[in-house]
């Protein structure tokens, strides 16, 4: 694309997810990130933009061919509802909760609950 075409939300937010990815792969600060998200955020051509990402590799692909970050994050994720799953069930268990096919077992042989 030629250097005067402005660009779009969608083409900022491209390299928005590119800065995202070099500085998960160490290659920028957070300061230097910071500076050029809002660089990015001003920009009003693809020639602004280029010079953005000018000195980072084009692609910040794993081997496995996908990025690292979402995957990270659905681990993350799967690992906070999992603890607060097991926490859940714990606190039931403290509760009593877990314990109801006990009693009514116990009530049905007492002739308690038909």
């Amino acid at each position: 694309m030629h250097p005067s075409i402005r660009a779009s939300d969608a083409d900022r937010q491209q390299v928005v997810q590119a800065l995202n990815q070099h500085t998960a792969a160490g290659r920028l600060s957070l300061d230097e990130f910071t500076e050029r998200l809002d660089a990015a955020h001003r920009a009003t051509t693809h020639g602004e933009l280029a010079a953005i990402t000018a000195d980072l590799p084009a692609e910040t692909r794993t081997r496995g061919g996908g990025t690292r970050g979402p995957l990270l994050v659905a681990a993350v994720v799967a690992v906070l509802v999992l603890t607060v799953l097991l926490g859940l069930a714990g606190v039931a268990g403290l509760a009593g909760w877990g314990h109801t096919h006990t009693m009514m077992a116990t009530m049905s042989t007492m002739g308690g609950c038909h």
